[in-house]
């Protein structure tokens, strides 16, 4: 085998190892890490205190100050 053979099988398995592992952290990081929410975020107009509420709540009581919220449209 040739140097330019050798230094080619060399380079190429470390860049398949790299890209297995990425493939690996990445897999693995959809597994574990934290989902999206949900959930809906409300703005309280009296107090202007920020929550969430679940998605299928049109209107949210604050938990600071009883009033009737809207939900933030982004």
């Amino acid at each position: 085998m040739s140097i330019a053979s050798l230094i080619t099988i060399y380079v190429a398995l470390a860049l398949g190892v790299i890209c297995a592992v990425g493939i690996y952290s990445e897999l693995h990081r959809r597994r574990f890490g934290p989902t999206h929410s949900e959930d809906r975020v409300f703005r309280c107009i009296k107090c202007g205190l920020v929550y969430t509420d679940d998605a299928d709540v049109d209107r949210s009581r604050c938990s600071g100050c009883g009033k009737l919220n809207e939900p933030i449209v982004f």
